[in-house]
């Protein structure tokens, strides 16, 4: 069996705002995202535009115990189900499986600032490290970490009670989330699933994180394909989440869904890194993906300026003469999210017939290479 499958419903959270006509725009503007360069300074970061949080996770006490890249997903999940039309279908979302691209969630800044001070003069770092962890950590903060607990907001929140899976690894994270979620709705193992994930970029520790790697433009935002330097480019965090409702095409037809676009099977590769490999693989994955004449591509591109000139010539190997669009120019880089948003917004551009065929790509800063494949039902 190999149906077709659709996409019915986006979701869609970032500095340019929030649902598909925003990133319609964002995506048709010459302006330069939303960026903050002054909170974490010498580093930019794109915030997430303000949201009405409860238009989409309506108690107060729920909004309060996830942490900011809950909420975001929590909410562009609450957008999608909207989208297709289901956000009341109890039975709908009763069957709706899930899969979520996440991180490691978020940290409790305050204390690992005060552990991290008080090892300096601790006469036993071992000991004081045992005992901080052990007091000053909220009972509830463990919890807070595990990937799977936006899986597990969005069922509590929205009522999807379907089986859910969570893929960490960052950004090929959410190549496989996609790729697995086409899968099985194409093989016929499920009718329907919504597949996405968020980023809150808004945080200290992932600066220290990433800037240990030497990743992080600064100080200032620069185009993504236009970050050559000497320090090899870098990517600028955006804050944001994405979402889609996938359903095999005779599943959406039988309920009276319009079907937005449809999805082709996704092509991931993850190949040891050194000079040309990503050129050779992703040349090889758009052969793969059957990509020949598309109206753009939609380059999830970090801005590290190797990846990037490596990403192009695979690109324009197969595809000559093919518009680029880095989306990290409307929403900075968003990790987990790359893949889910390159998608969506192919998606939505089909959908209002501003194209006929989307390729949309995703190369890792460390690890994994995805291309996807999206065109017009």
């Amino acid at each position: 069996m190999n149906r077709d499958v659709v996409v019915t419903g986006i979701g869609l959270v970032s500095c340019a705002g929030e649902g598909i006509a925003a990133h319609l725009a964002a995506f048709a503007s010459a302006e330069p995202p939303r960026t903050d360069a002054e909170t974490f300074a010498p580093y930019p970061v794109h915030p997430v535009a303000p949201l009405t949080l409860d238009t989409q996770i309506p108690k107060k006490s729920d909004q309060r115990q996830m942490e900011p890249w809950q909420r975001l997903g929590v909410y562009a999940a609450g957008l999608a189900l909207d989208s297709a039309g289901v956000k009341e279908d109890a039975a709908f979302k009763s069957a709706l499986q899930l899969i979520v691209a996440a991180g490691g969630g978020e940290r409790d800044v305050a204390v690992d600032g005060a552990i991290l001070t008080g090892l300096r003069e601790a006469a036993d770092p071992g000991a004081f490290l045992n005992e901080r962890l052990l007091n000053d950590l909220r009972p509830t903060l463990f919890l807070a970490q595990l990937s799977n607990l936006l899986a597990g907001n969005i069922s509590i929140v929205h009522g999807v009670t379907g089986a859910s899976r969570t893929f960490m690894g960052e950004e090929s994270a959410g190549v496989d989330a996609l790729r697995i979620g086409h899968a099985r709705i194409a093989s016929g193992q499920v009718e329907a699933m919504m597949v996405g994930g968020s980023y809150s970029a808004e945080r200290p520790d992932v600066m220290v994180i990433h800037e240990m790697g030497g990743f992080l433009l600064k100080p200032t935002y620069r185009p993504v394909l236009e970050r050559e330097d000497e320090n090899g480019g870098g990517f600028v965090l955006g804050s944001a989440a994405a979402f889609l409702v996938l359903e095999a095409a005779e599943h959406a037809a039988a309920r009276g869904a319009k079907a937005l676009a449809r999805l082709l099977p996704v092509a991931n590769d993850r190949v040891a890194r050194a000079p040309g490999s990503v050129t050779e693989s992703l040349t090889r994955l758009i052969d793969e993906a059957g990509i020949e004449r598309p109206d753009v591509v939609l380059s999830g591109a970090t801005g590290l300026s190797d990846l990037a000139r490596e990403e192009i010539a695979g690109i324009q190997a197969r595809l000559p003469g093919t518009g680029i669009r880095a989306t990290g120019d409307m929403i900075g880089h968003p990790m987990e999210v790359a893949a889910p948003f390159g998608a969506a917004l192919a998606a939505a551009l089909c959908a209002v017939g501003s194209a006929g065929e989307v390729a949309v790509t995703s190369v890792g800063h460390r690890r994994g290479e995805g291309v996807i494949r999206v065109v017009k039902a």
